[in-house]
């Protein structure tokens, strides 16, 4: 298992608010939303107090939806 901050985005299993805009084309603000208004969602990861994008999960969400 690797973990670095070299790997490419698109390998990463998780994904900071920043990346996540950033891969996605998504405002951090919108992800923080979402973050916020579906706190149970399985493409969240706790870690203390920070949240993570679960990427694969959270990119199977947004196929399966038209609109934010």
């Amino acid at each position: 298992f690797l973990i670095c901050d070299e790997c490419p985005i698109w390998e990463k299993f998780t994904l900071t608010i920043a990346e996540a805009a950033r891969y996605f084309g998504i405002g951090e603000t919108k992800i923080r939303q979402l973050v916020s208004n579906y706190p149970d969602a399985d493409y969240i990861l706790r870690l203390g107090n920070r949240k993570l994008i679960k990427r694969r999960q959270f990119e199977e969400m947004l196929n399966g939806i038209n609109d934010i």
